[in-house]
C-alpha cells in the first residue's frame, strides 16, 4: 500500500473517525457487570454456608461423598468470590492507559474458573476410583438429610446465575460450578438411597464418575470460549466476509481491507477497517461512516467501530489526513 505524505494533493487521504458511542458503551458494558454481582455475592453466601453444613454433616457420617461434596463446595465458593472480585475490577472506569476499562477482568475470571473446572472433574474421578475399589461405610439416613439440602441450596443459587449467565462469560463459569454441586447433590441423594435399601455403597462413586464427565465438558466449553475471547477471533456468532460483503453494500463504498471484528466482554464486540470510498467532501465522507454504524449495529450488534477513510484521488476540496496519520 501507498504512504501518505503530508500534502492536501496526495493520492491517498487518511481519516480516521472514532465512534461517539465508545464511552456509551463502556458504560452500557458495566451496567451489564453491575446487575449480575448481587446474584453472585447472594449464591457466594449460599454455597459458603452449606460448604460448612456439608463438611460437618460427612465427619458426623462418615461419609466420603459429603466431604468430598463439601470440597467441591469450597472451590465453588472460591470461584464465585473471584467471579464477584472479577465483576468489581470491571465496573471500573476507563482511563488514559486502560482505554477499554476493565471490562476483560471477567474473561480472566472465566477462564480460570474454567480451569478450576477441570481441575475438580479430574479429582472427582480420581475419588471415585478410590472409592470403587474401597467403598466406605457411611450412616445413610443422615448422608441423605444434608445432601437434600445442599440440593435445595444450590437450586436457589442455579436460579439466582440462570438468566445473567446467558450474558457473561465470567457469570456462565459461576453459573457451571453451581451446576456442578447441583448434580454432586443429585449423586449424593440416589447413593444415599441405593445404599439405604440396596446396599450398593458403590454406586456413589460410578455417579461421580458421571458428574465429573458433566463438568468436564461445560469446563472445556467454558475455556475455549474465553480463550477464543483473549485471542482477539472474530465472535462466534458472526463471519468476517458476511460483514464484509455488507459494508459494500453501503453506498459510497467502494472497497474494504483490513477488517477486525472482536470480543471486548461478553456481549460486547468490537470493529476497525479501512473503507475505501470516492473523492468526496468532508462533509459526504462523515454519512458515509454514519451508514456504516447503521448497518453494523442492526445487522450484526457491533457498536463499538473505527473506521479508516481512504480513496485514491483527492481533489482540492476532499477531505485530508493529519499529518501524523499512520501508515500502512
Amino acid at each position: 500500500m501507498e504512504t501518505p505524505v503530508a500534502a492536501p494533493s496526495s493520492n491517498l487521504f487518511n481519516t480516521i473517525i472514532m465512534d461517539g458511542r465508545s464511552l456509551n458503551d463502556h458504560n452500557h458494558g458495566t451496567n451489564k457487570v453491575a446487575a449480575a454481582t448481587t446474584p453472585l455475592l447472594i449464591a457466594m453466601l449460599i454455597t459458603g454456608s452449606f460448604t460448612v453444613i456439608e463438611f460437618v454433616g460427612g465427619i458426623l457420617t462418615d461419609s466420603l461423598a459429603l466431604m468430598s461434596d463439601a470440597g467441591h463446595m469450597f472451590t465453588d465458593t472460591l470461584a464465585l468470590a473471584l467471579s464477584l472480585g472479577a465483576m468489581r475490577v470491571a465496573m471500573r472506569p476507563a482511563d488514559k492507559e486502560m482505554t477499554f476499562g476493565f471490562l476483560r477482568a471477567e474473561i480472566l475470571a472465566a477462564l480460570v474458573n474454567a480451569a478450576t473446572l477441570i481441575i475438580v472433574s479430574l479429582l472427582i474421578f480420581y475419588e471415585a476410583i478410590k472409592r470403587i475399589m474401597e467403598p466406605p461405610e457411611v450412616e445413610a439416613p443422615l448422608m441423605l438429610f444434608v445432601a437434600v439440602l445442599g440440593l435445595a441450596a444450590n437450586a436457589g443459587g442455579i436460579y439466582l446465575l440462570h438468566d445473567k449467565s446467558k450474558g457473561s462469560l465470567n457469570v456462565r463459569g459461576a453459573f457451571l460450578h453451581m451446576l456442578g454441586d447441583f448434580l454432586s447433590s443429585i449423586a449424593v441423594i440416589i447413593g444415599a438411597l441405593l445404599i439405604m435399601f440396596f446396599d450398593l455403597r458403590v454406586a456413589d462413586p460410578i455417579l461421580s464418575i458421571l458428574i465429573g464427565g458433566v463438568i468436564l465438558f461445560g469446563a472445556w466449553k467454558l475455556l475455549t470460549q474465553s480463550t477464543s475471547i483473549l485471542l482477539e477471533s472474530v465472535p462466534s456468532h458472526l463471519k468476517l466476509e458476511d460483514v464484509r460483503v455488507s459494508l459494500l453494500g453501503v453506498a459510497g463504498v467502494t472497497e474494504v481491507h483490513d477488517l477486525h471484528v472482536w470480543t471486548l466482554t461478553s456481549g460486547l464486540h468490537a470493529l476497525s477497517a479501512h473503507i475505501v470510498v470516492e473523492d468526496r467532501s468532508l462533509s459526504d465522507c462523515s454519512s458515509v461512516i454514519s451508514d456504516c454504524e447503521e448497518m453494523l449495529i442492526k445487522d450484526y450488534a457491533i457498536s463499538h467501530t473505527t473506521l479508516q477513510l481512504e480513496c485514491k484521488t483527492c481533489g482540492e476540496n476532499s477531505c485530508v489526513f493529519l499529518p501524523n496519520s499512520p501508515t500502512h
